[in-house]
């Protein structure tokens, strides 16, 4: 079976003395990511002086909306204040989907053909923005801009993976320059 990786999270701060981590989620299924068990690809930043390349999760639980990691190879506070930074990835099946059907893991939607809701061409999907409010979608437009465009379903009314399209209600300045944009 052919499987690729898929970015669940970056380590944030330490939590307490015995090694439990924040987490900046970057995906839709925490409660799956960081089961105990769970083992993932750790990917420090460039600089960083940590050694990690897998962690095994001890255990995860959430407290005032932040998820906390202990991981088998964070002893203390001072190994994780090392993790700090540290991108993690998970290895799912390439064929796999989120529970949710309105989900989806980035490298569905890269390289998915953008339209507008009239059927003209926008360009494509060329990668995704994980912010705290909402995701944004790239999109390269054929003059070669790229465009961000919050990823809802107000702006972004149609996923359809078979069909390998995304659909998005464009309007001036979003994906379209303003009309003054191109005088210039």
């Amino acid at each position: 079976m052919e499987t690729i990786e898929v970015l669940v999270g970056r380590i944030g701060k330490p939590h307490g003395i015995r090694g439990e981590l924040t987490l900046d989620v970057r995906t839709d299924e925490p409660e799956r990511r960081f089961a105990p068990g769970a083992v993932l690809r750790a990917e420090p930043p460039a600089g960083s002086a940590s050694r990690l390349r897998r962690v095994t999760v001890r255990s995860a639980r959430w407290h005032q909306s932040t998820l906390l990691v202990a991981f088998e190879e964070v002893a203390d506070r001072t190994a994780a204040e090392a993790a700090r930074g540290i991108l993690l990835h998970a290895t799912v099946p390439a064929d796999a989907a989120p529970d949710d059907p309105d989900e989806y893991y980035d490298h569905q939607l890269v390289g998915l053909a953008a339209y507008d809701v009239s059927g003209a061409a926008l360009g494509s999907v060329t990668g995704l923005v994980h912010g705290g409010a909402q995701d944004l979608l790239t999109v390269r437009t054929p003059d070669g801009r790229d465009a961000l465009v919050p990823f809802v379903k107000a702006l972004v009314p149609e996923v359809d993976l078979a069909g390998r399209r995304v659909v998005i209600a464009d309007r001036p300045g979003l994906v379209t320059p303003l009309p003054e944009d191109d005088e210039h």
